[in-house]
């Protein structure tokens, strides 16, 4: 196939129109960046690489540009979007070598389906507000996908908080939901009971069935509630982790240290809850 590199001139780069006019032209210049690293006498590293070898990174950069929508620097959310772009452009470019698809197909599949699955907008299809939006998107979507079942596009690949969460999302849909949010809680209770039990019972493979059940019936609770279930898990994380630091700081200023924590000499547990009650008065 013809492997001709586009024009890429590393000493020029190119001057970014301001923002307003921006429209993506510069995207071929990351290709060419991209074709070039991947040359003959390019990157020894970028050639090794394949799509298996750059799975952890996409997962890697998505979760920065959410770290950075999360800290709201706009300076840091365009510098992790771009890291993330490459490794759309970088799979795309290996894909193109081995004569499946490239970028273009890439860009191209996606304006088709955005074009398709908004008849609001590019057809004569009416919708009031976003959950009638929602709802034409799905059926579309069934029609694309005819034969797959309804729950095939959620990728195993995602964090299991939001995974549970979209199959949720989804399977509400089509009616198969509690009628509310008093019904999905009683479910809460429910499950917690027969974990309960199966803690008393001491089988180990009934206790993670039944743990798992409880953090699933959690999860349509929050979505019932209208709580993102995997924002609501991190801030409580963050939260834990700044009190900790605290009851750290506490340690070391008054013992000197945690000394080794593999002994069984640690600190009396009523001493660190001193430490995490002060953590829990500072403010945030």
């Amino acid at each position: 196939m013809n492997d001709m590199l586009p024009h890429f001139d590393d000493k020029a780069p190119r001057p970014v129109p301001p923002t307003s006019q921006q429209d993506g032209a510069t995207l071929s210049r990351l290709v060419g960046v991209m074709r070039r690293l991947l040359a003959p006498d390019g990157c020894p590293w970028d050639r090794e690489q394949t799509l298996a070898s750059l799975r952890k990174y996409v997962l890697e950069e998505a979760s920065e540009v959410i770290d950075a929508i999360d800290g709201g620097s706009r300076d840091a959310l365009r510098e992790e979007l771009g890291d993330l772009l490459l490794q759309i452009v970088f799979q795309a470019e290996i894909t193109r070598r081995e004569g499946a698809f490239a970028i273009d197909d890439v860009i191209e599949g996606i304006v088709n389906k955005l074009v398709t699955r908004h008849p609001h907008v590019f057809g004569d299809v009416e919708a009031s507000d976003a959950r009638e939006v929602l709802s034409n998107w799905e059926k579309q979507k069934a029609k694309e996908k005819q034969g797959r079942g309804l729950l095939a596009g959620v990728p195993r690949s995602m964090p299991a908080l939001v995974r549970s969460q979209r199959i949720g999302e989804k399977v509400s849909r089509v009616g198969f939901d509690w009628e509310d949010k008093d019904g999905s809680r009683a479910k809460v209770t429910e499950e917690l009971a027969e974990l309960d039990a199966a803690v008393a019972s001491g089988e180990t493979d009934a206790i993670e069935d039944e743990l798992g059940d409880v953090l699933f019936a959690l999860v349509n609770y929050s979505r019932h509630l209208e709580i993102d279930a995997e924002a609501a898990l991190r801030r409580t994380i963050d939260k834990f982790t700044n009190r900790f630091s605290h009851v750290e700081r506490r340690v070391a200023e008054v013992h000197g240290g945690w000394g080794d924590p593999g002994s069984r000499e640690t600190l009396p547990l009523a001493v660190l809850d001193e430490y995490w009650e002060e953590a829990k008065k500072l403010p945030r």
